[in-house]
């Protein structure tokens, strides 16, 4: 039997360092912030290479957010590629539960494969490189052993935790895991050459993974058991119990096994020059970004002026920045974020805020993304709210009603199918339509092309919550 090699993409995580850019339902892992792919279409791509001659590939395992399910599945589908099986957490509990669940689905077809486990916000910038050690990874896991990536590191970096490496033959075996050091500590790590960024990517046979859990965390290990045998399906989602995982403790990968296993369990590392970054803060953002010649980037309608080392980040609009030095801008259609490079890691801390004030920039760009295409609101009053709406094709929204607000649709290209009350009728551009407060209504796209409409609504309260639904195709008619 040839040995099986499983790819497993973490896809959950809010990206808090990378606001505005990236918000809780729309998180960096899915946005493209270099080449023309999102950071997780990346990682599907990357681990398509994996298996050398006499080794099975498995089609991936995605592990994420249930609120980020339809994200996956349209990112996914741009690919081209058929996950095993997409594994939604109802609630984020860490690396380590996650983990946990894609090495039991990869224990379902009876074999017990190699997991190659890596985060879906990283870039590697030498592919082939990646493959080879991972490959390398892959036959020292076949053999038992848990393997983690390291890097070498290129500067004193304070933003990533550290492995102490010592070398045995032609391996490397990991003496002690460090956490997040100081810059002078970080100096003494790069000048003894035996430490490394640990890129938080395993890989490991599934029952390993299992066995190790079980010793270390065995609380873990039995309560996520639990969530599995109260397991659903639908389709190619895999949902554990709601509310057995709620009772999951939430911890890492490295903290619940990988920092106890030196000395007690076979756990090595391999060495990885690609070209890692995990993209991690905007300052990371700028370093992997192509530049000017005074060090600096800029991304979309940006212009920059007698400015060095200096990032800005246009989505919407012109920015124009002058004079600046180490200087991080990033524009969005609804916030700007202004920020010294050297502090950027501290955005979480705007991002803890408007969280605690409860205010939509935390979570929502201005555009949001729906399973059945997205809308954008682009206009907003005491009484009056204006969005621009597209609709896949074959898509619709769901059967609704409003109590507080009537609305006006007019189409700006495509066809619309719309349904109001008992009456049935097809839109083309140009045309429009008025939905009554109160009435039962639906939008769809019979056609082949995306259809795009203008939606006025008027009334007292212009709430999204203000939506009873009777049908929908996505699972969120209330039971």
């Amino acid at each position: 039997m040839s040995l099986s090699v499983q790819p497993v993409i973490m896809a959950g995580g809010s990206g808090t360092r990378l606001w505005p850019l990236s918000r809780a339902g729309f998180p960096k892992q899915f946005l493209v912030l270099s080449g023309n792919t999102s950071l997780f279409q990346q990682a599907v791509a990357r681990l398509q290479h994996l298996a050398a001659p006499g080794q099975t590939l498995a089609a991936p395992l995605i592990v994420g957010n249930e609120d980020h399910r339809f994200l996956v599945l349209d990112q996914l589908r741009e690919t081209r590629v058929e996950p095993a099986a997409v594994l939604l957490e109802p609630t984020g509990r860490n690396t380590a539960p996650a983990m946990m669940l894609a090495a039991l689905q990869a224990l379902e077809a009876g074999q017990d494969p190699v997991l190659v486990v890596t985060a879906a916000d990283q870039t590697i910038q030498d592919e082939a490189a990646f493959t080879a050690a991972l490959q390398r990874a892959v036959l020292q896991a076949a053999q038992g052993a848990i393997v983690i990536a390291g890097i070498t590191p290129t500067q004193p970096e304070t933003g990533y935790g550290y492995i102490r490496a010592e070398a045995s033959g032609a391996e490397q075996l990991v003496a002690q895991f460090v956490e997040k050091p100081d810059l002078a500590t970080a100096q003494k790590y790069l000048a003894a050459g035996n430490y490394y960024w640990n890129a938080s990517i395993f890989v490991l046979k599934a029952s390993v993974w299992i066995a190790a859990l079980e010793r270390f965390r065995p609380d873990i290990a039995t309560t996520c058991r639990q969530a599995w045998a109260a397991r659903s399906s639908d389709a190619k989602f895999v949902r554990p119990g709601k509310t057995e995982f709620a009772a999951v403790p939430s911890e890492s990968i490295d903290y619940a096994v990988m920092e106890k296993c030196p000395g007690v369990l076979d756990i090595r590392m391999q060495a990885l020059d690609a070209g890692w970054n995990d993209l991690g803060a905007w300052e990371a953002v700028w370093q992997v970004a192509p530049k000017d010649a005074d060090g600096n980037a800029a991304v979309g309608d940006a212009m920059v002026k007698d400015s060095h080392n200096t990032l800005v980040h246009a989505t919407s609009r012109l920015v124009a920045a002058v004079g600046l030095e180490d200087v991080v801008v990033v524009e969005t259609a609804d916030a700007v974020l202004v920020a010294s490079r050297e502090r950027s890691q501290d955005v979480k801390k705007i991002v803890a805020q408007l969280g605690v004030e409860q205010r939509g920039e935390q979570a929502l760009h201005r555009k949001v993304h729906r399973p059945w295409g997205w809308y954008d609101s682009v206009d907003s009053g005491p009484r009056h709210q204006v969005k621009r709406i597209m609709v896949k094709p074959g898509a619709s929204l769901s059967l609704q009603m409003h109590h507080h607000r009537a609305e006006h649709w007019i189409v700006v290209s495509g066809t619309a199918e719309v349904t109001v009350d008992e009456k049935v009728v097809l839109l083309a551009e140009n045309q429009s339509i008025y939905i009554p407060l109160g009435a039962t209504h639906r939008l769809r796209n019979p056609g082949k092309l995306p259809l795009e409409i203008i939606e006025v609504q008027s009334g007292s309260y212009l709430g999204e919550d203000d939506i009873v639904r009777f049908e929908d195709t996505y699972g969120r008619v209330a039971k």
